[in-house]
């Protein structure tokens, strides 16, 4: 067995409801370095702030290859189990989407997110079949790899407004009849709309978290398997580089930095 199929298998072990798997999203190999420095058991990638970082704005906007290529970068510097937030697939059509899932696990990535929002104009989600033939482009890219891929599909109906809970659960099961593993629904906090729809799907629950979310040890009571704190870390780290600019470019001061983590430490990781 390849150290890239241990892996995948490590990481799709990791998803046990009641002891959520808790992923600080990174955007950089220096951020991936940092969250496994902290003790993480597996990295995610942000596509927000891997677009970011690049320059571009989040929202199936950045290309394929540079994507992948951030991937790329983030599995060479660390030893744990990789998954890739993909967007909607990096694709216009099934066949791209299986593409960018073979780019992906060529990259060393073990995990997969792919969410249903539709950004090119129209109704706010994906229609139920389109998307079940992305996800199956995606299933059947890693089994032609012989790799046991997790494929997270995120569903967003809340965070536009498309459905509550038993449009989330009729998409879920769609998701994972089409090959699914994980079912990730962002903007929801509120625990018995949490706990419902732990009960409802027959997979792995994945919550956004941050901010006003239940705290990790109660997801966990409510059967969270999955954790995840998206964006929100990349958008915490840029908050920091407005507030020196602001203030050494108004004030003259340097308080903002008082807080900075060791540049001994950082260089250490980077070895």
């Amino acid at each position: 067995m390849s150290e890239h199929h241990t892996r995948a298998e490590l990481f799709r072990s990791l998803h046990t409801p009641g002891s959520p798997l808790v992923l600080v999203n990174a955007w950089d190999a220096a951020s991936a370095r940092v969250v496994v420095a902290a003790g993480a058991r597996a990295v995610a990638t942000t596509s927000a702030g891997v677009a970011w970082s690049l320059g571009t704005p989040d929202g199936d906007i950045l290309g394929r290859d540079a994507a992948v290529d951030l991937v790329r970068r983030i599995t060479a510097s660390v030893s744990l189990p990789v998954t890739a937030d993909i967007e909607s697939g990096y694709g216009g059509t099934p066949a791209e989407v299986g593409a960018t899932t073979r780019a992906v696990l060529d990259a060393g990535a073990v995990g997969v997110n792919i969410e249903d929002a539709h950004r090119t104009g129209g109704p706010p989600l994906r229609g139920v079949p389109d998307q079940c033939a992305r996800i199956g482009a995606v299933r059947g890219a890693a089994d032609a790899a012989g790799l046991p891929l997790f494929v997270n599909a995120r569903i967003d109906t809340f965070l536009s407004g498309g459905g509550g809970v038993d449009e989330t659960v009729a998409r879920a099961s769609a998701y994972l009849a089409a090959g699914a593993d994980g079912i990730f629904v962002p903007g929801v906090v509120d625990p018995v709309t949490i706990g419902a729809l732990v009960q409802a799907v027959p997979a792995p629950l994945n919550v956004l978290a941050g901010p006003g979310a239940p705290a990790v040890g109660e997801l966990a009571r409510l059967g969270v398997a999955r954790v995840s704190l998206g964006s929100s870390v990349a958008q915490a780290a840029y908050a920091v580089a407005r507030r020196a600019a602001d203030e050494a470019l108004g004030a003259g001061t340097y308080g903002a930095l008082a807080d900075a983590l060791d540049y001994g430490t950082l260089n250490a990781l980077m070895r």
